[in-house]
């Protein structure tokens, strides 16, 4: 039996990731997204087309961890302050739009349909929430999700999480089934979600932080990917044990890690698994998609997908108007989030429990959802001159650097200088180092310092590596080599790369590194101090202008043939040993 189960897991791993290889591929070459690619993936492995993989309402269950992940990662790029910032958003534009949205939509359905009040309401309410798994990897991939658009749309969809416990709470009021009118009562849920939240806000401070802070001093990088999914896992846990959203305690345990100094090094470490399967959660999304729902009744899922994109896009526009966005990000916002969601699916099949729809509803409107998300990718396609601003013919000054331009790796007293000249210039920089003492010890002087291994490409990206225009490597020239900086030059290729080198070997073994700039740790201020002895003998300034020239010269004259011999003693004789009479 076991062989039979690994089998099948096998053979069921090898079809999925072959198919969403081909078609995410293919799409993303398209210029389609990755979405639309892991849809369709699913849909023709699926049990309506080739039914080669089966189970998904299983495999959705460990795929909606891609969810939880999604939400732990922009969690940790919310710290609370910002996320105060946002609260207008959130609770007022966000509000609007789920109430709004969801009560047009219920409308258009109890108008056009036969369904009672209460089933059209059990129908639209969750429709009127769009999909955060397929948004905000949208936004993440333009490089928009910390812009005031994506945080706009970020706001709407942290509603619409929070908005699921008065959505299940409006099911089971209006429910037909006796088992569920005798579930906890609405105010009780509300209270839960409080209690929690305020649990998991205290466990970040008290557990968490304490955890990190050990595995660091320790240097048990392995111990990072362990404790990161110990938390994101360990926060949905608590979360549904108390029947409330998984996502939303992984949201929460985020932003209490965001302010702290292994943030880079979290987002680095969650992220594949994230990607992984937020992948699966749409193959199963495609592989759930009822194709014989839509043979029977095409124009109606055609009709209703549609009149839910239109219905979503107008009120969306319309309030993002009111929230004084201009008319193209307004538009832009409304499309984005025109789509049904993936809670709609939950919340669907809380329906059918209480008896307010059909499972044959369920299942044709789950494929109403399915295809207003295959939808989003071409309309925003499709839109994209109209939503663009034009450009001006205006002649404007060259921009100066702003933002996260420069990266320091390594904030030791190589790398303390190095910062502190470049914010002189009034250049920002990210820092990043992976000694927790001195890490505090910087927090004390004010310095916010990073947590993480710098000579890592991913965690170099989640620090803002592909829009640094300066990546400038402080630490011991020893643990660097060429392939990684070439690596690092391929993976950046707009940053400049500045290196510290410990000694000469190491300048020797870099040579064909794509640096723009290599410096020996000690040798300028070796040369400080050797004009500040000559000073103090009372040599003439010029001549010890001439002394320091004489030396660079004829180092800079030995480092050359060195280089090109590769052999460390050629060109001794260049070394200035006795003075020249």
């Amino acid at each position: 039996m076991e062989d039979h189960v690994q089998d099948f897991l096998l053979r069921d791993g090898f079809l999925l990731l072959g198919a969403a290889l081909a078609f995410v591929l293919l799409f993303r070459r398209l210029g389609l997204g990755a979405t639309l690619g892991y849809l369709l993936a699913g849909a023709v492995l699926g049990p309506h087309v080739l039914g080669l993989v089966g189970d998904a309402e299983n495999k959705i269950g460990v795929a909606e961890l891609g969810i939880t992940l999604l939400l732990f990662i922009v969690g940790l790029e919310l710290a609370p302050r910002r996320l105060w910032r946002l609260r207008h958003e959130i609770f007022g534009l966000g509000l609007l739009q789920v109430a709004i949205c969801g009560l047009a939509v219920s409308g258009v359905i109890w108008l056009f349909t036969g369904f009672s009040l209460t089933a059209s309401l059990a129908l639209g309410l969750p429709l009127g929430l769009s999909s955060t798994a397929q948004v905000l990897p949208m936004l993440q991939s333009a490089g928009r999700l910390h812009s005031p658009f994506g945080e706009r749309a970020f706001a709407i969809l942290l509603f619409q999480d929070l908005s699921i416990i008065p959505l299940i709470t409006i099911i089971a009021a209006m429910s037909r089934n006796p088992a569920l009118v005798e579930g906890p009562p609405g105010w009780q849920l509300a209270l839960n979600t409080v209690l929690a939240i305020a649990g998991l806000i205290a466990a970040g401070r008290f557990l968490i932080r304490p955890l990190f802070r050990l595995i660091g001093n320790l240097g048990e990088r392995e111990m990072f990917v362990v404790a990161a999914l110990f938390t994101v896992i360990a926060s949905a846990a608590v979360m549904q044990a108390l029947g409330l959203s998984t996502a939303l305690g992984a949201f929460i345990a985020g932003v209490m890690l965001a302010d702290t100094p292994y943030r880079h090094e979290l987002e680095a470490d969650v992220e594949p698994f994230r990607s992984i399967l937020l992948g699966l959660f749409f193959m199963t999304v495609g592989m759930m998609l009822d194709l014989s729902a839509i043979a029977e009744r095409p124009l109606f899922v055609i009709a209703m997908a549609l009149a839910l994109i239109a219905v979503k896009s107008v009120v969306i526009f319309v309030l993002a108007k009111a929230f004084r966005t201009d008319w193209r990000n307004a538009l832009a916002l409304g499309l984005l989030l025109s789509q049904g969601g993936e809670f709609g699916f939950v919340l669907f099949a809380q329906a059918t429990d209480a008896l307010l729809i059909e499972p044959q509803a369920a299942s044709l409107f789950s494929a109403i959802i399915t295809l207003s998300m295959v939808t989003t990718p071409f309309l925003m396609m499709a839109t994209r001159r109209i939503r663009e601003t034009p450009l001006s013919t205006e002649v404007r000054d060259a921009p100066q650097p702003d933002g996260a331009s420069a990266l320091v790796v390594g904030y030791g007293r190589f790398g303390q200088t190095v910062a502190q000249m470049l914010i002189a210039a009034e250049i920002e920089v990210t820092l990043i180092d992976t000694d927790v003492e001195m890490i505090d010890t910087a927090g004390g002087f004010g310095a916010k310092v990073y947590f993480g291994d710098g000579t890592r490409i991913d965690l170099l990206r989640q620090a803002g590596a592909g829009e640094a225009a300066l990546i400038l490597f402080c630490i011991d020239g020893e643990q660097i080599t060429e392939e990684f900086l070439g690596a690092v030059h391929r993976a950046f290729p707009q940053a400049q790369i500045c290196l510290r080198a410990f000694d000469r070997r190491t300048v020797l073994r870099l040579k064909n590194a794509p640096v723009r700039f290599m410096v020996r740790e000690v040798i300028e201020s070796a040369v400080a101090m050797a004009r500040a002895a000559l000073d103090g003998l009372g040599i003439a300034l010029e001549d010890i202008e001439r002394a320091e020239a004489t030396y660079r010269a004829r180092d800079k004259e030995r480092l050359k043939l060195q280089h090109e011999s590769g052999d460390l003693r050629a060109a001794r004789d260049r070394i200035l040993t006795q003075p020249e009479r």
